[in-house]
């Protein structure tokens, strides 16, 4: 038998070893959910989006004295008169009631801090704001009003909609000194997983994904890694390790991103949340281009600060960002 004495301080120990471990398999359950989750959100997507005829165009747009006090229903009129009839939405709210599909008014970004939600194009991404001139065209980018919807399956999600977008990247490269990505950009969504439940944290229950081009279509949701390489690599090195296996050699899920999973980290820039030196220089994409002033086939950068992409030479060395997908 055992004493009074000895079953409590077992009791205690127990309690202890619980209370330790208890937290890190619950976190560990979690970021299984998540990740679940956040596959089968971009399954939904991915296969509802591309079956919209064109992404741009909807809604109307009023521009007033700036940019700033645009007035428009674009957003709102994109997800009632085209994505909801491509896949079934439940609520829908205009940008003065982002709280009523669950919006939380502050999130966490990846790097830690915590930021209000952007309520307009401009203040996700003021360089998704403003006049671009392409081989395709030249155009003026209003700063839109976002607006919000749930899902059947209980997500949250924010939309930020660009009805002016055109192209696509591989109609502007032959090294004219950069493209502008965000003529390209039609339609950016951050998803909240879970509603505004908590922890609101980006990487965990908060996620974006990005539609890209006015047909088809392509639709992105990366999932990046806390932070950029530490070093730099090139894509295919006269020594060392290749900007790909370095990204493998980091964690065995981890990626290069291709050109469009890079254009929508540079479009949710703010919601990583690095340093100004962060996002200084030019990231290497998997994504491969031909240059026909060169003649010969190039590899797709984006500078993260500058919001401009490039086709360059593979054996230089430049930033890398992993990425899961």
């Amino acid at each position: 038998a055992f004493t009074m004495a000895e079953i409590l301080l077992s009791l205690t120990i127990i309690g202890v070893v619980a209370a330790i471990t208890l937290p890190s398999l619950t976190g560990n359950i979690n970021e299984r959910t998540w990740n679940t989750q956040r596959k089968a959100l971009y399954a939904r997507f991915s296969q509802a989006i591309p079956l919209m005829d064109s992404i741009n165009g909807y809604g109307t747009l009023t521009e007033g004295d700036s940019s700033t006090s645009a007035v428009d229903t674009a957003a709102k009129t994109f997800i009632t008169g085209g994505l909801s009839k491509v896949m079934k939405i439940n609520n829908i709210c205009d940008n003065e009631h982002l709280e009523d599909c669950g919006i939380a008014s502050k999130i966490t970004t990846l790097g830690g801090s915590q930021i209000d939600i952007p309520t307009t194009m401009g203040e996700l991404n003021s360089q998704m704001v403003g006049s671009y001139s392409t081989r395709v065209d030249s155009m003026s980018l209003l700063d839109t009003k976002a607006a919000a919807f749930e899902t059947q399956n209980g997500e949250s999600i924010i939309l930020y909609y660009n009805p002016n977008c055109v192209g696509s990247f591989n109609e502007d490269a032959k090294g004219n000194g950069g493209v502008y990505i965000a003529p390209k950009v039609c339609a950016n969504f951050v998803y909240d997983l879970n509603g505004n439940k908590g922890p609101n944290t980006v990487g965990k229950d908060i996620g974006f994904m990005t539609a890209m081009y006015p047909t088809d279509v392509k639709v992105v949701a990366p999932y990046p890694a806390t932070q950029k390489l530490s070093s730099t690599y090139a894509i295919t090195p006269t020594s060392g390790v290749s900007a790909s296996k370095a990204c493998t050699d980091y964690d065995s899920e981890y990626r290069l991103p291709n050109i469009d999973e890079l254009a929508s980290m540079a479009v949710n820039k703010n919601l990583l949340n690095g340093s100004t030196a962060t996002f200084t220089g030019l990231f290497w994409s998997s994504s491969r281009v031909y240059n026909t002033q060169l003649n010969k086939p190039m590899q797709w950068l984006v500078n993260l600060s500058s919001h401009i992409m490039d086709d360059l030479e593979p054996f230089n060395a430049h930033n890398v960002w992993c990425i899961k997908r």
